[in-house]
This record gives C-alpha cells, structure tokens and sequence, in this order.
C-alpha cells in the first residue's frame, strides 16, 4: 500500500485465511452448549458465475473432487442456482461428519482460489438446527476473512432472529473470528445448504 492509496483513504482488501474454516469443527462444540445447535451435515460454497470455459472446467474438477469421496453419505455435491443468479456448490454429509464438510467447503475454495477465481468467491455457510427445529448458518465471508451468525425465523416471511444471531456472536468469540461490522451480517435467504 502506497502513501497515494494512504492519502485516498483506500485500503488493502483482508486476504482471506480459508485454515479458519477449520475452526468450525470446535465452534460447534461451543454453540451445541452454548444454544443447543448441532450440525445439519450441509454446507455451501457461494460464487458469482462466470461464462467461459475455464470457469467450467474448474466447476468440473471441483464436482468430481468432492464426488470421488467414497465416503460421503447421502446425496453427492450439487450445484445450484439461487433467486439472485449466484450459483451455490452445496455438500452433503452426516451431521456427525462436520469436519469432513469443512474439508469439502476448504477444498472448493481452494480450487477456485488456485484457478484464479478467488474474486467470484463470497461466501462459505455451514447448517446448524436445534431441536425445535430453528434454522442457523454461520457464513464465512471469503473477502473479510470472518464469520457470522444468519439465523432465518421460520415462514415466508424474511425475517431474522436477531437475537439469536447476538447470542451465537457472543457465544463464539473466543472460537471464531467474527466479523465486527453488523451491516456485513448479509441475509443469505434461501441459501442452500441452510
């Protein structure tokens, strides 16, 4: 960073840490007591889609990665569209297989990192539910390096527990690095994996 961009008030944009990921393994540990949530065994990895051949075949190579895993339980990794035109990869695993499920969703980002289209990528959601059946994700923004509750209320309505969201917060800031910025706490309505 140069004293023009010092000057300008422009910033370097957080290098994304993908290893913090695997902080969620021991988070939800903390947020099962903390809440009562325990891992849904889905999760995604959300990208702006881009048209072109290099773009396919890395969704290609990423696709027969993750379904290559003999192990995987239920149905194999899908790619999604959502109302908004971004395009979700979406792993599927055992709910007491949330670290395989972080590996999926580090290794997805890698691949796309490694084939030069770590700016499409924006964020990352493992699924959480508690018994009566709330929703909750915690979103990892690939551009900020943190993470974040989203917790939807049930209906059609888009609403959110906010409440619940600063209870999580509070609960996982010795476990995750939280993104500070409530305005950055984006609705991912809809999401799949959630």
């Amino acid at each position: 960073m140069g004293l023009l961009d010092i000057l300008l008030g422009r910033t370097k944009p957080v290098v994304a840490d993908l290893d913090r990921l695997f902080a969620l393994p021991s988070a939800s540990v903390t947020l099962e007591a903390a809440a009562g949530f325990t891992p849904t065994g889905q999760g995604a990895v959300c990208f702006a889609t881009v048209e072109g051949t290099a773009f396919e075949q890395t969704h290609r190579e990423v696709q027969a990665l993750l379904d290559a895993d003999t192990g995987r339980d239920g149905p194999p990794v899908e790619l999604r569209q959502d109302d908004y035109g971004y395009s979700w990869l979406v792993s599927h695993r055992a709910p007491d297989q949330l670290h395989a499920l972080v590996t999926d969703l580090h290794a997805v980002n890698s691949q796309m990192e490694v084939n030069g289209f770590g700016p499409q990528l924006l964020c990352s959601l493992a699924g959480f539910r508690d018994r009566a059946g709330r929703r909750l994700a915690l979103v990892y923004l690939y551009k900020r390096g943190t993470f974040y509750p989203f917790a939807p209320l049930p209906g059609e309505a888009r609403r959110r527990d906010n409440a619940l969201e600063l209870q999580v917060r509070a609960a996982l800031a010795d476990e995750l690095r939280i993104e500070q910025d409530l305005g950055r706490w984006f609705p991912v309505w809809g999401a799949p994996g959630l």
